[in-house]
């Protein structure tokens, strides 16, 4: 029986490049890892001491900047909030007062809303000038005279060649 370089490449050579392509990665993972830790470890003991405490102090100040941002938004949100609820709780009270004297509170309601909605909207809304109706006021579905071009009609039941 005679073993030859072909003959091992067709039957093993699936395994062999598997096998190549695992070696190759484990490699590469190895030489990454590697430089970067002797490299972190020589790099932390030959920097000066005031370099990073001025590094630390930077950090820092900039997290109590951010903190304070932060704060100032939180305290914003929370005032604006409160307003929001004490108008709330204003309109309860006048739809409370118009419904007891007798009058539409629902109305009421729906107009502060809207003022309300109007002083936070910064935009302007145009009302549609020339607004026609979709379809004509006799239009009926069901009758099946207004339907345009399009007739669907059913086709015919049974067999299509007789006979």
């Amino acid at each position: 029986m005679k073993f030859g370089v072909s003959t091992f490449l067709s039957e093993y050579g699936w395994y062999l490049l598997v096998l190549c392509g695992g070696a190759y990665f484990l490699i590469q993972h190895l030489n990454k890892n590697r430089p970067s830790q002797d490299h972190s470890s020589s790099a932390a003991t030959s920097q000066d001491p005031t370099s990073v405490v001025r590094r630390q102090e930077a950090l820092e100040a900039a997290r109590q900047r951010m903190q304070a941002e932060l704060d100032a938004k939180a305290a914003e949100f929370k005032e604006k909030q409160q307003r929001m609820e004490e108008e709330k709780r204003r309109q309860k009270i006048e739809m409370w007062e118009s419904m007891k004297e007798g009058k539409s509170y629902k109305g009421n309601a729906k107009l502060a809303q809207s003022n309300e909605e109007a002083a936070t909207s910064t935009t302007v809304l145009k009302p549609k000038a020339d607004k026609k109706p979709l379809r004509s006021s006799g239009y009926n579905p069901l009758s099946g005279d207004g339907g345009g071009t399009c007739a669907w009609r059913p086709g015919r039941r049974g067999p299509s060649a007789g006979g």
